[in-house]
């Protein structure tokens, strides 16, 4: 068989999958350290998982489960839900259903790009909204309107955004609303960092689910959770989307697995959720705790925005050499993997998860230290 010549890799997942489990120290991911399942469930939350028949679900989600999905959007039901194979299986079935090839596709750069590359790859043209660190990487919402055309299908964006941990505010939200509404092009909002907030006051980001119809909002149990090897994840939109959605779930994988989705049950009960979550957040002030005071003698080398939500820090290196060769350098010279800036569309920095035990980090941050210092 002959690989398609203008297909397009997704290049950041492929560099991960290369190397996360060849290195001694992986700061590459996005999540933070991930749960056991032994430490997060009691003695009858087991006896339900081992209870759990190992038989086709249902396909769309157990019922259970997407009601315990639903009550997290404001006037959603079970209907408005769909349960995939993580969000990245939730954001590729978006693509599929709405794009044609020439079709327009505004998306958000630094940004995940799964989105962007299925897009090119369906076909579309891409167009893209610099987030600036000389704005807090916040978007130019008049430059987006500027950008948004008759021919526009679909606008995405992650927020809480990856990788820079920035949020878009209530207003914000509702201008890039009505930016879409102006010309009925579908807004996709990935919040899967939804949760991943910092401060120990703020709020939780607010959904964009209520403020438009043409929606489809994506999240995941991996982020915010610490649960990412359940591959739960869920699409919530208007019934006719997600029984469009539905349709082309059945091809491509028939159904997420019955023990992933037993325990997702059980992680959205209100207190286990409040458990995870505040769990996750812990990891993440403490790493940052943890980068802050290694970048307070890297003498200038590096820089980085606090960000307001995620674990991850977009850091800016003062070297003369891309990304992805500074990344190897690190990879090859010190065992530790991070993630290159050109990967998600800003070069010259690095995307570094600090989700870990402060330890950990502290060790990986050290190595890559001596690694730029010989550089």
């Amino acid at each position: 068989m002959t690989q398609n010549p203008t297909f397009t890799p997704f290049a950041l997942e492929y560099y991960q999958s290369q190397f996360e489990h060849t290195v001694e120290y992986n700061l590459a991911d996005s999540s933070v350290k991930c749960v056991t399942t032994r430490e997060w469930l009691n003695e009858d939350e087991i006896e339900q998982l081992l209870d759990t028949g190992l038989f086709y679900p249902e396909v769309n989600g157990t019922r259970q489960l997407r009601e315990g999905i639903a009550a997290r959007y404001p006037q959603a039901g079970p209907d408005n839900i769909l349960v995939t194979v993580g969000a990245s299986q939730a954001n590729s079935l978006l693509c599929s259903t709405l794009l044609q090839p020439g079709d327009e596709v505004v998306v958000l750069t630094p940004g995940y790009r799964q989105v962007a590359g299925l897009a090119q790859n369906a076909g579309c043209i891409i167009k893209e909204l610099p987030l600036r660190p000389e704005h807090d990487w916040q978007p130019d919402l008049t430059e987006l309107d500027s950008l948004i055309t008759a021919r526009t299908k679909l606008v995405a964006i992650v927020n809480p955004n990856n990788p820079t941990g920035t949020i878009l505010s209530r207003t914000a939200q509702q201008k890039i609303v009505t930016a879409c509404e102006r010309v009925g092009a579908w807004l996709h909002a990935d919040e899967v960092y939804c949760g991943t907030e910092r401060q120990p006051s703020a709020e939780e980001t607010p959904t964009f689910w209520g403020l438009y119809d043409k929606l489809i909002c994506t999240n995941s149990l991996s982020k915010a959770y610490g649960l990412s090897g359940l591959r739960i994840g869920w699409a919530v939109a208007t019934e006719p989307m997600i029984a469009a959605l539905w349709r082309r779930h059945e091809y491509s994988v028939i159904a997420a697995a019955a023990p992933s989705m037993t325990l997702a049950t059980i992680a959205l009960q209100p207190e286990k959720r409040r458990s995870l979550i505040n769990r996750q957040k812990k990891l993440a002030r403490d790493g940052w705790q943890v980068l802050e005071a290694w970048l307070a003698n890297q003498d200038g080398r590096f820089r980085v925005r606090r960000s307001d939500a995620t674990s991850i820090a977009f850091v800016h290196y003062q070297l003369p050499i891309s990304s992805l060769d500074l990344a190897e350098q690190i990879r090859q010279q010190a065992s530790v993997l991070v993630a290159p800036g050109g990967y998600l569309g800003t070069e010259h920095h690095l995307r570094i998860t600090l989700g870990y035990e402060p330890a950990k980090v502290q060790t990986a941050l050290e190595r890559i230290s001596a690694v730029v210092a010989r550089l």
